[in-house]
């Protein structure tokens, strides 16, 4: 096996007489295995970088985008779960197949293990990760923001037992947020998705709150706060503000406002 750390300790530099082709191969494997030290270390780091620095190139990107979307009907949770963090890589890029945009919506709303961490497996974070995708496609040129909003909907209020304890809630609001920078919404399109989220709401029965409720909650939350200061792309870039910021607020305090008349 490639000695990974070796690579990233050398500034990532590629290897003298190295086969960029099985190199690519052997970290796509990495990046599926269940040992947390092999997928979520150096591997991870230098496959980051050699797509930042364009070695993985074009060509290469797409069948690696194409080999991530494969693993979105992956048996093995870690196989699913990071495989959007590759392909948010990619589209950050500036590539877009639309069958890669169709996995994830098959997946993201769909995918019931949400755990963050797990204590053999170590980082899974289903709803983090695909966040990450979702913010990337939310801004690419080639996709329609409105259908990543939709995305975003479904996945906050799809049942589920899990409370986000990982940061999840942050990850999703700062994915909308992104995806609400995008200039083709119009301000109709920057608050109708979040009708499907308040008529759930208002549909809970009184009494305890539904988990998935707490999580959606906690995200529009932090959407609010986003909303009010921007969003930056990467850390380190100026923040974007939202075309729309005012009206995204008002509508996310309407939502608030008519769940908390159901506490008591």
């Amino acid at each position: 096996m490639t000695d990974w750390y070796k690579i990233y300790s050398a500034d990532c530099a590629l290897p003298p007489g190295s086969d960029l082709d099985e190199l690519t191969a052997e970290l796509a494997e990495c990046l599926r295995d269940p040992d947390p030290e092999v997928r979520d270390s150096y591997p991870y780091g230098v496959l980051r970088t050699w797509i930042e620095r364009d070695f993985i190139d074009g060509d290469r990107r797409i069948r690696l985008g194409n080999e991530m979307a494969a693993r979105f009907a992956d048996a093995q949770i870690q196989a699913r779960t990071f495989a959007p963090l590759v392909l948010a890589m990619i589209v950050n890029r500036g590539d877009f197949c639309r069958e890669w945009m169709n996995a994830f919506v098959r997946w993201y709303p769909a995918e019931s293990d949400l755990r963050g961490h797990d204590a053999r497996l170590g980082w899974l974070h289903a709803v983090a990760h695909g966040a990450d995708l979702l913010g990337a496609f939310g801004c690419h040129r080639d996709v329609e923001p409105v259908e990543m909003l939709d995305i975003a909907t479904a996945r906050l209020v799809a049942p589920t037992d899990y409370l986000y304890a990982e940061r999840e809630d942050d990850r999703l609001a700062r994915a909308i947020a992104l995806t609400l920078t995008n200039p083709k919404l119009t301000a109709d399109q920057s608050v109708a998705w979040l009708d499907g989220i308040g008529a759930d709401l208002r549909a809970v029965a009184r009494g305890t709150t539904p988990t998935y409720v707490s999580n959606a909650l906690r995200t529009l939350r932090m959407l609010y706060i986003l909303a009010d200061l921007g969003v930056s792309p990467q850390p380190g870039q100026p923040s974007r503000q939202l075309p729309h910021r005012d009206l995204v607020k008002r509508r996310i305090v309407e939502v608030l406002a008519n769940d908390a008349k159901s506490i008591g």
